[in-house]
């Protein structure tokens, strides 16, 4: 439990808070039980560290009010919005006997120990936090899950989690689900062949132009030389063909031969 000293603060004008800022000091508030409320201030760097872990608005700490100790629990703090520094904490007295609903951290052990994580699986976190109602005398400062044994496709549920004494989950209808070791997402991309190596291609496709077709045993495949030279005679009749209709035609337009004049 951490111990921490606070002075009472009598003025609430915004003048005074922020010259107790100037200063190196928090101002803050104790409410609850049957005292009344208490206006007080924190030294900062007694307050820098534990206020920035995870379970700090779950965390029971002492209060060291100018010699009155007292058991608390920060409930909320506001934050400066440019520079993000602490600059009020609201903190509740712990009255033996009472239940508190609080949102308690949740923490993973024994990562190594996991044959899912080992042979690649993820670690699949659906809740950080899990709301408790817990007797304000016996708060937990996180809620620990055993991954030891853990393979692919385990939930672990709220029921496989050993809770305190009269310490339960608000949520009661259901076994939700507080993590999962999931199968690995990443699809391995396909090796490239080593340079030399001939790409294998679909079955009796053509070789791209310019390239010689390739036989099974690796020598180069012989061209069809009666096909290439029975293309080159077609080409060759028809244009010859053609050269013969244009000479034809051209023979029929000659200009019709001039009679000579009739004498009269």
């Amino acid at each position: 439990m951490s111990n921490l000293k606070a002075i009472k603060r009598e003025s609430t004008s915004s003048s005074s808070t922020n010259k107790l800022r100037a200063t190196g000091f928090i101002p803050a508030i104790l409410y609850g039980g049957k005292d009344p409320n208490q206006k007080i201030s924190i030294e900062k760097k007694s307050v820098r560290d534990i206020i920035k872990s995870d379970n700090f608005l779950s965390k029971v700490l002492e209060l060291d009010i100018e010699g009155k100790k007292e058991k608390v629990l920060p409930r909320d703090v506001a934050y400066h919005v440019v520079s993000e520094e602490p600059i009020h904490i609201d903190f509740m007295r712990i009255v033996s006997g009472k239940k508190i609903v609080l949102e308690i951290p949740v923490k993973f052990i024994n990562h190594p120990d996991s044959p899912g994580l080992k042979r690649g699986g993820v670690l699949n976190i659906v809740r950080r936090t899990v709301e408790l109602k817990c007797p304000a005398e016996s708060i937990p400062n996180d809620i620990t899950i055993d991954l030891t044994g853990t393979d692919i496709g385990t939930s672990l549920k709220i029921s496989t989690v050993k809770l305190g004494d009269n310490i339960t989950p608000t949520i009661t209808d259901r076994d939700f689900v507080i993590a999962t070791v999931a199968a690995p997402t990443v699809i391995k991309e396909p090796e490239k062949p080593a340079e030399g190596e001939a790409v294998e291609g679909a079955e009796g496709e053509a070789p791209a132009e310019g390239e010689e077709a390739v036989a099974k045993d690796g020598e180069p495949a012989k061209k069809d030389e009666k096909g290439k030279e029975a293309a080159a005679g077609d080409k060759k009749a028809a244009g010859d063909k053609k050269a013969a209709g244009d000479k034809k035609a051209a023979g029929d337009k000659k200009p019709a031969e001039k009679k000579p004049p009739e004498k009269k």
